[in-house]
C-alpha cells in the first residue's frame, strides 16, 4: 500500500528540493558512465574521417582511428562500443555475401579493438542492410523481404563476428526466429559466452533517417521496413516480441527508438526484469545538436535530462552517441 501524503503545510514537498545536496540526497535515480554504449561507425581506408552530415559531430571512422575511439572510450570508463559499418557499394549485394566476410569492415575493426584495448566490449549490429543492395535488414525476392532465408545469413553473419572477437551480438533485424537459430549456431561452434543483446521491440520509425546515411542505406531503401518492423501504434506486441527473444535465448533486450517509446522500456523492465536498453538513435539525437546549435535549448542540459529519461523508465542503459561527451562531464562531476 502506497503511503498517504501528509496535507500541506506540514507537508512542502520544497524542502528537500531547497539546496543542491538536498536535491542529491533525495534523487532517485542516477546517470553513470556505466550506463553508455557508444555507436561507432567505421569506413575503409587510412587515417579517414568523414562527417555524418545530419548527424553534428558524428564521423565515420577508418579502422585505425576507431581503435583510437575504443582507447578514448576506455579512458573515458566507457563499457562497450557498438560498431556500425560503411560498406563500399561495390561490395552491397543482393546475397549480401559481404555480412559473413572474415575480412569485412566490421570484423576487421573487431580484431584491430580487442588486440589494442582487449577489455573494451565490443558489440556489433547483426542486420543484413549495410551490405544489402536494396538497403533492408533482410534478403529480398521480388519485393519480399524473406524471413528464413535472411535467418540463415544472420546466422553466418553472426558466427563471423564471434570468430572475429565479438562480446555483443545486437541482432536488429527483426526477423522472426532469429534469436534461437543464433543461440543455437553459438553453442554449437564453441561460443557459449558470447552475448545476446536482442532489438526485440524495434519500430518502423521515421527518427532513424540520418543513421540510414550513416551507412549508406538511406538512398538504396526500396520501400519502407513496415512489414518486418513493429507499428509504432502497438504496445502489447512489443512484450510478446520481448517475451519470445529471452525465452530463445537473448540475454538482454532493447527498445528502439528511445524516447518515444519510454512506456515500452517501463513496460519490459517492470514485465520481465531482464537488463533492458534503449537506443537513442540518430533522428533524436540530431534533434537535441539542431536546437542547441540553433540557440533554441541548452545542448548538455538537454542531453543529460534525455538520458536520465531512460534511467527513469527502467533502462539499464542507452546506445547514445553522446557517450564520450556525457561521460566526459559525468568524471568532472563532483
Amino acid at each position: 500500500m502506497r503511503p498517504t501524503t501528509g496535507q500541506y503545510p506540514a507537508t512542502r514537498f520544497r524542502r528537500l528540493r531547497k539546496s543542491d545536496g538536498l536535491r542529491r540526497l533525495a534523487q532517485e535515480n542516477t546517470l553513470s558512465v556505466n550506463d553508455l554504449i557508444w555507436p561507432l561507425f567505421v569506413r575503409d581506408g587510412v587515417n579517414m574521417r568523414e562527417p555524418v552530415a545530419s548527424m553534428s559531430g558524428v564521423e565515420r571512422l577508418s579502422v585505425d582511428l576507431i581503435v583510437q575511439a575504443a582507447e578514448q572510450a576506455a579512458a573515458l570508463g566507457i563499457p562497450a562500443i557498438c560498431l556500425f559499418p560503411y560498406t563500399d557499394p561495390a561490395k552491397r549485394t543482393e546475397d549480401c555475401a559481404e555480412a559473413w566476410s572474415a575480412d569485412n569492415l566490421a570484423n576487421t575493426a573487431i580484431r584491430a579493438i580487442k588486440a589494442a584495448v582487449p577489455d573494451m566490449m565490443v558489440m556489433t549490429d547483426v542486420a543484413l542492410d549495410p551490405y544489402n543492395i536494396n538497403g533492408h535488414d533482410g534478403l529480398v525476392r521480388d519485393g519480399i523481404i524473406l524471413n528464413d532465408e535472411t535467418i540463415e545469413a544472420l546466422v553466418k553473419m553472426s558466427l563471423a563476428q564471434a570468430e572475429a572477437g565479438a562480446d555483443i551480438l545486437g541482432p536488429s533485424d527483426m526477423m522472426d526466429g532469429r534469436i534461437g537459430a543464433m543461440r543455437q549456431a553459438l553453442e554449437m561452434s564453441g561460443y557459449k559466452d558470447v552475448a545476446i543483446l536482442s532489438y526485440a521491440a524495434k519500430y518502423a520509425s521515421a527518427f532513424y533517417g540520418p543513421f540510414r546515411d550513416a551507412v549508406g542505406a538511406g538512398s538504396r531503401l526500396v520501400g519502407d521496413k513496415k512489414t518486418y518492423q513493429m507499428n509504432p501504434a502497438n504496445s502489447d506486441e512489443a512484450m510478446r516480441l520481448i517475451e519470445r527473444d529471452l525465452t530463445e535465448g537473448a540475454d538482454m533486450v532493447m527498445v528502439k527508438p528511445g524516447m518515444p517509446y519510454l512506456d515500452i522500456c517501463r513496460r519490459a523492465k517492470e514485465t520481465f526484469g531482464a537488463p533492458t536498453y534503449a537506443y537513442q538513435v540518430s533522428g533524436e539525437y540530431a534533434m537535441i545538436m539542431a536546437a542547441a546549435q540553433n540557440g533554441w535549448i541548452d545542448g548538455d542540459a538537454a542531453m543529460l535530462e534525455s538520458l536520465m529519461a531512460f534511467r527513469r523508465a527502467g533502462c539499464d542503459g542507452v546506445l547514445t552517441y553522446f557517450a564520450p561527451r556525457v561521460a566526459a562531464m559525468l568524471q568532472n562531476q563532483p
